[in-house]
């Protein structure tokens, strides 16, 4: 390890969402964190040394999921995430000192829709976006190979002051515009980012914690439920749906991500004795909008 208990963390998507609010912890915990630049023609060597005695790299590249998916962005969305993953991977097998944790992002998006699972439920969608999650998490559980520990980090949908789904979400609302998503029956695994970040902290003092780990809170809700406490809190109507083949007109095929039911526990999670800040949207949702 790093000299005292000061780590030295190598983020791979630093500047994005989840990367500066963990960069932001780090730091403040009197850590020592760098970004990965693996763009362009950046050789697997030079990857290597980027990442040379880092105790902990955590990847979080790869293109936004919430934008309209022509063949072309499909293409993009894979070779952001895959091709990036596997460079991080071959760069860890170059390393003298090796990271002694690999944590990747995947998402809920694996998961077969209309059904419950945990981390431990093998039942995957067969669509596009768990393609990429079931081959982006394969490539990082190669890191293994090498000794090192790996957690795919399996994400619901992100909601956080700074971006993400809930700045999409929010206006129409505040506008009293706002109104369920297609059928609105559909269940949505969430996370507040605070409780996000909390969770790479666990596993990283977790030291048995391996493999595929759920990150989303423990009460998932339906769309409508999650209208209904959008409206509540917001002190706003919501009369104005948003029919699925608006979605689809929208988003192509990317519009699954909002219309698919994913219904998904944190099981590993709360096994190992991690505890929630943020359990219910309601509280989230307040904290966010507050």
């Amino acid at each position: 390890m790093a000299s005292g208990n000061r780590l030295k963390i190598a983020i791979c998507g630093k500047s994005g969402l989840v990367g500066s609010k963990l960069e932001s912890y780090f730091t403040s915990q009197h850590n020592d964190v760098v970004g990965v630049n693996v763009r362009g023609g950046v050789s697997t060597e030079d990857v290597a040394a980027q990442i040379e005695k880092c105790d902990i790299l955590i990847n979080l590249s790869g293109a936004t999921i919430l934008a309209r998916w022509s063949d072309a962005y499909k293409k993009t969305l894979y070779d952001s995430r895959i091709g990036t993953t596997k460079k991080l991977v071959d760069a860890i097998g170059l390393c003298k000192e090796k990271p002694k944790l690999f944590l990747n992002a995947s998402a809920v998006g694996i998961y077969a829709s209309d059904e419950v699972h945990d981390d431990d439920s093998t039942d995957f969608a067969e669509d596009y976006l768990a393609h990429i999650c079931k081959d982006w998490e394969a490539e990082a559980a190669r890191a293994g190979e090498f000794g090192v520990r790996n957690v795919q980090m399996r994400f619901g949908v992100i909601y956080a002051k700074e971006g993400g789904a809930l700045q999409k979400m929010l206006p129409p609302f505040k506008f009293g515009l706002g109104g369920k998503v297609g059928s609105g029956e559909q269940m949505v695994s969430w996370i507040h980012i605070d409780d996000l970040v909390k969770a790479v902290q666990f596993i990283i003092k977790t030291p048995d914690m391996s493999g595929s780990v759920n990150f989303c809170a423990p009460y998932p809700l339906s769309n409508q439920e999650q209208t209904e406490v959008m409206g509540r809190v917001l002190h706003r109507p919501t009369l104005f749906p948003l029919p699925a083949f608006v979605l689809k007109l929208l988003f192509g095929e990317g519009a699954a991500v909002m219309l698919d039911s994913k219904e998904i526990y944190p099981s590993r999670l709360t096994e190992h004795g991690f505890v929630f800040e943020y359990e219910r949207f309601e509280d989230a949702l307040k904290e966010i909008v507050r």
